[in-house]
């Protein structure tokens, strides 16, 4: 297998806005507080612009309309923006390659958060952070696309079937996205637990120290695989690996009676400005 240093040393990885990396840094900031991370946000209009628009969208289903910063952050909640936040930094920044469906690409990330988000609930986890790592996590297939752009069909050729595309990148590249995605993470400083989740999504009982962030992007990835309805997410919850679930302490039953329509969380008109 090629080192993952040498296979991200061929690319050139896009760089951050500074909004960005503050926000980043305050997620290890144990005195980053509202006001914090108001500020970094309102140093840029157009990212204010575009947090206030889908705060008001159908995803957050708010009674008012909200037409402030102050009064998105008050009702909407300060980790979610922030999380929201980086998300639009990240889409905007990582520029998708010919052969990879925009819609379809981001909207998989969105429905892949949301169940993560949906799981980080149920097993009392920070949600916000589940929501991000799993928004996160095919970043790393742009990487591919720009390193052997020539794979990039195989890739995403159908049928693919849940996990499926981890092991064609493996396979093909050496390396599978969630690594790729937690070496950009880890060079950009994002928390450790975040780093390990993305590195070790495609297995994660066979991390040294197995986590459980790690365990429910992973769920929520399978989940988000060519599951366009509920009833195809409640046949992927059915046929979820048992090891992770036993890990989780998840009854599958009970997550087929609760799980969220995905097309609760596909509304990604946000990220396509």
């Amino acid at each position: 297998m090629a080192d993952i240093n040498t296979f991200i040393q061929a690319v050139k990885l896009p760089v951050m806005p500074e909004v960005a990396q503050a926000l980043i840094r305050t997620l290890t900031d144990d005195d980053a507080d509202v006001v914090t991370v108001r500020d970094i946000i309102a140093k840029d209009p157009a990212l204010t612009t575009t947090l206030l628009r889908m705060a008001n969208s159908a995803l957050f289903g708010l009674s008012r309309t909200v037409t402030t910063l102050d009064t998105a952050v008050s009702v909407v909640g300060m980790a979610q923006i922030r999380a929201r936040a980086l998300g639009i930094c990240m889409s905007q920044v990582f520029k998708l390659p010919d052969g990879i469906n925009r819609l379809e690409f981001w909207r998989y990330s969105m429905v892949s958060a949301g169940y993560s988000k949906f799981l980080a609930h149920q097993l009392r986890l920070d949600e916000q952070q589940a929501w991000l790592t799993a928004t996160m996590l095919r970043l790393g297939e742009l990487l591919v696309a720009l390193h052997t752009p020539a794979v990039i069909a195989d890739l995403e050729a159908k049928p693919c079937e849940p996990g499926e595309r981890w092991a064609r990148e493996q396979r093909l590249v050496g390396h599978h996205e969630g690594e790729i995605t937690g070496e950009i993470a880890r060079r950009w400083d994002f928390p450790d637990e975040v780093v390990h989740a993305l590195t070790h999504c495609a297995a994660p009982l066979a991390a040294a120290a197995p986590s459980k962030l790690c365990a429910v992007v992973h769920l929520g990835a399978l989940w988000a695989d060519q599951s366009k309805t509920l009833a195809e997410v409640q046949a992927a919850i059915a046929a979820s690996p048992q090891d992770v679930m036993d890990f989780l302490g998840l009854d599958a039953q009970k997550l087929i009676d609760t799980a969220p329509d995905p097309e609760q969380f596909s509304d990604i008109s946000a990220l396509l400005h």
